[in-house]
């Protein structure tokens, strides 16, 4: 049987290729998995994405299943508790970030909006499809990512840079960056 063809990013690691197999690219609308994804790809700054993912059930442990609103509610003591948790990246700078995005996003829906709407509004409520032929074509950042960082940062996010936010919506599925030839590129469309 031939193996199937992937992009290249994930090649030969066992975690990337089930990430990118399964979840990389695939639209989502769930606030939860949004939330949890924009803390994922801001805790990523710096590191590699492997390590992220690893430390993923980590972070869903750490910060009660991305439950908004109770993260919200996280003062100093919790924050010096998750500074000392070895299943999540322990950088003060993003774990504040964190807890002041979930009130942030709390903000946002007390004012009618919700994340799934502001975000998706960026791309006209569908991915964009990219045509590129190669890793090398793809971009860093967008003139849609842009414009994301840009109103998430007005509104109080953080760690929302447009490169944290170009490669934000790729994993949740706002643009399709899957290569010719990869066997996700057409069902991630779906």
């Amino acid at each position: 049987m031939k193996p199937r063809e992937r992009c290249p990013w994930c090649v030969g690691h066992a975690d990337y290729e089930r990430y990118h197999d399964e979840e990389w690219g695939v639209p989502v609308h769930d606030e939860r998995m949004l939330f949890e994804m924009l803390t994922l790809e801001g805790a990523q700054a710096g590191l590699s994405w492997l390590t992220v993912l690893r430390k993923r059930e980590g972070y869903r442990r750490a910060f009660d299943g991305f439950d908004v609103e109770r993260i919200a509610r996280y003062r100093p003591a919790r924050i010096e508790k998750l500074l000392r948790d070895p299943g999540i990246v322990r950088n003060r700078l993003k774990v504040e970030s964190v807890v002041g995005n979930a009130r942030a996003l709390l903000d946002l829906r007390e004012s009618g909006g919700t994340l799934a709407a502001l975000l998706w509004g960026f791309v006209d409520g569908r991915p964009r499809v990219n045509h590129w032929r190669g890793p090398r074509e793809i971009p860093a950042s967008t003139a849609q990512s842009d414009a994301t960082s840009k109103d998430l940062k007005r509104r109080g996010f953080r760690f929302v840079g447009s490169t944290i936010c170009y490669a934000f919506m790729q994993a949740v599925g706002m643009v399709d960056d899957h290569l010719p030839g990869c066997w996700r590129r057409a069902p991630a469309r779906r």
